[in-house]
């Protein structure tokens, strides 16, 4: 046997090894820790997974939860008031003493007050949701010491965020749950992530294996967000009707909301089907009848539809409505089979993720000794 005969066989059954290996620890994690070194460096955490910022989803429970296991936790502000979101900010740092960050909506009427509140707890990282935040709002969060984190649905928005003082980016596709855009997130992370390096940024929808998290990372993501394999954590609050809703669904399930008329837009929710959403597209067929009859203006009727999701979430998260209620998920909800503790499945997404690094490893080392040559052949 050649030495380069040799060093292949050897690497061959190191790749083995590791593959087999129950810790996780060795030369796969640390190229895996190699990959997301600058999200990590960001976020201050073990691993650069983020939880996904879900409304009465995401509250100190399953946050704390999130950033104990190595993760980054993500408070859901949604429409809560300055106070509320500073008695959630303090009952979150009671129940861990890792960095965690919290997402506020850019619409929000008191989004100065909420990020003046971010400040005033101490709070490392805030994420602004629901369009494009202006100059001055990244800059009242920097000035308060906080890093600011934007979504960026194209190349030139993010370019222009990052101008404006974004510290880092989230890139989230229409496979996400809830508030969705038109573009795939794998389309998007090859818009985006070989042309914008100047900053961090993290890439979300969508994602519910290991496999897909080394893909975004080798294609230049400094991390992922995770919203929808988190919901059925055992430390989430949500009732077990909603989670039950989604360890039965499928992928097919999650749909978007249909706009039954171009003068009445609807921005899209992507939800788990069912009498709501049935219910909803009767309803704009409804309004839109009474504009058209001159019984109210166009801006009420847009208001009507705009109301109709008001409080549905809440019924399906807490009260377990789950007929009437919105139950926003994900398109990865089909890789949500049942309830598991946070650590446990952010250990699965790493460990999925080590086992396709150690497969390549094993494939590399079974090609360089294939393609050694034969002693005296010719």
């Amino acid at each position: 046997m050649t030495d380069a005969t040799s060093h292949a066989a050897e690497a061959l059954a190191q790749a083995r090894l590791e593959q087999s290996r129950p810790d996780g620890a060795g030369p796969n994690r640390a190229r895996l820790d190699r990959l997301w070194q600058r999200g990590r460096d960001f976020l201050g955490t073990r691993t650069a997974v983020m939880g996904g910022a879900m409304s009465w989803v995401s509250e100190r429970h399953l946050v704390s939860a999130i950033s104990n296991a190595g993760g980054f936790g993500v408070l859901a502000c949604g429409s809560m008031a300055p106070d509320q979101l500073a008695v959630e900010i303090a009952g979150t740092r009671a129940l861990t003493d890792k960095p965690f960050g919290v997402n506020v909506i850019n619409m929000h009427p008191a989004l100065d007050q909420l990020i003046d509140v971010c400040r005033e707890q101490g709070v490392g990282h805030v994420v602004v949701a629901g369009g494009l935040p202006s100059g001055a709002t990244l800059r009242r969060i920097k000035d308060g010491g906080a890093k600011a984190m934007a979504f960026a649905p194209t190349l030139t928005a993010g370019r222009r965020l990052v101008k404006h003082g974004a510290d880092a980016l989230v890139i989230e596709g229409t496979e996400a749950g809830g508030h969705i855009g038109p573009v795939s997130t794998t389309v998007l992370a090859q818009e985006i992530l070989p042309d914008l390096r100047e900053v961090p940024v993290f890439v979300a929808g969508g994602i519910g294996r290991g496999e897909a998290i080394l893909s975004y990372l080798e294609l230049g993501a400094a991390g992922v967000q995770v919203g929808t394999r988190f919901v059925c954590a055992t430390e989430c609050v949500a009732h077990p009707n909603f989670k039950q809703a989604f360890i039965r669904a499928s992928a097919r399930d999650a749909q978007p909301s249909v706009q039954i008329d171009p003068r009445f837009p609807v921005i899209p929710v992507r939800a788990l089907a069912n009498e709501a959403s049935k219910r909803f597209m009767e309803f704009q067929r409804d309004v839109i009848a009474k504009v058209d009859a001159g019984a109210m203006s166009r801006d009420e009727g847009m208001l009507e539809i705009e109301h109709f999701w008001a409080g549905a979430l809440r019924r399906a998260v807490i009260e377990g409505d789950v007929e009437t209620g919105s139950l926003m998920a994900g398109q990865s909800v089909g890789l949500v089979t049942r309830e598991q503790p946070v650590a446990e499945i952010l250990a699965e997404l790493i460990a999925q993720a080590e086992s396709a690094l150690a497969r390549r490893a094993m494939d590399e080392a079974s090609l360089s000794l294939m393609a050694e040559p034969t002693v005296g052949a010719l």
